[in-house]
């Protein structure tokens, strides 16, 4: 019986499986399924690729490994060889993807989502990926694509200051998919989609975000961030998608619209915030009651919006109403 090599028992989720036994003989039986290739792999290199079918091996088609084997003492037609095979599943697969970062001004994020990908060229994925990393199997490929891919998006997200991180979330991702799509091109890979599912920050960064980043505190801010605080510490309590972020942080893109605004009714007591201690004071009032610091903001040259043509704060990089950037 002439010895055969197939991929048995593949699972949905295997994007890769070696052949246990590295002795092949000629004249032997390499089966490939659909979606499948095999790589026949030996000294830290790929060598011969075979699709789908049914091949019976032979000089003919191992041509490189072949001319490798030629040049060995003691290469004989008749005699067994040693070669790693490697199967590779060519199917679309989900990936997950986790890390903190920074943005331009040092605001920390928490950030997660998921990825789709294909291995699209076999050969410079088992080279670069398999061979140069030493990941012979799924765990080892999933738990390299997630770093690999954590450590672009830490580096691509430090080039965006917070506002536009969270008010441009749709945006920043498709940016920061076309920023790595290279990068797995040189590995083999074809990354088919990126997709941010969660991102938050520190309740000081919230803070500047919602209500600081305007240049003032009028009610209606204030509320809003009242109104995201609120929805935290209920997602929080609860243990919803935002509890594995750790303490304090919670899932808030889903309460904000486009604008970057809260999908909420504003209280109806209108509250305003103390700068200096942090009391809660009604918003009509012009010093805070517990340590006397003036609550009226100073008066300042005011310029329209190029977009929107609210009236906004000389001197502003976005405007508060509908999140332009002022030049």
């Amino acid at each position: 019986m002439p010895q055969v090599v197939e991929w048995t028992n593949a699972r949905p989720e295997d994007i890769i499986w070696r052949y246990p036994n590295e002795d092949i003989t000629w004249g032997a039986q390499l089966i490939v399924h659909e979606y499948e290739m095999a790589v026949f792999f030996r000294d830290g290199k790929a060598y011969d690729i075979f699709n789908a079918g049914r091949h019976t091996l032979t000089t003919l088609n191992l041509p490189l490994l072949t001319n490798l084997l030629t040049r060995i003492a003691g290469f004989g037609g008749n005699k067994p060889f040693k070669a790693m095979v490697l199967y590779i599943s060519t199917k679309v697969f989900n990936g997950k993807w986790g890390t903190s970062a920074q943005t331009t001004e040092l605001a920390p994020l928490k950030v997660f989502g998921q990825f789709l990908f294909k291995i699209e060229d076999a050969s410079l994925f088992v080279n670069e990926v398999v061979g140069g990393q030493n990941a012979f199997t799924t765990e080892d490929v999933n738990n390299f694509l997630r770093g690999f891919l954590n450590e672009k998006i830490i580096s691509e997200l430090s080039h965006y200051d917070l506002v536009t991180v969270f008010t441009r979330l749709q945006e920043t991702s498709i940016i920061v998919k076309n920023s790595v799509l290279d990068y797995f091109k040189r590995l083999g890979i074809e990354l088919t989609d990126l997709r941010f599912e969660g991102i938050d920050t520190t309740p000081e960064y919230r803070e500047r975000l919602f209500w600081l980043k305007t240049g003032s505190t009028p009610a209606d801010t204030v509320l809003r961030m009242e109104t995201v605080k609120s929805a935290a510490a209920s997602l929080g309590q609860s243990g919803g998608g935002g509890a594995g972020l750790g303490t304090g942080m919670v899932l808030i893109p889903q309460i904000m619209n486009s604008a970057g605004q809260v999908q909420a009714q504003a209280p109806t007591a209108a509250l305003v915030i103390c700068p200096k201690c942090g009391a809660h004071v009604p918003a009509t009032s012009k010093f805070c009651p517990e340590c006397g610091t003036s609550l009226t903001p100073p008066s300042a040259a005011t310029i329209k919006c190029p977009k929107c043509g609210h009236d906004i704060p000389a001197g502003s990089k976005f405007c508060p109403e509908c999140g332009a950037t002022i030049s």
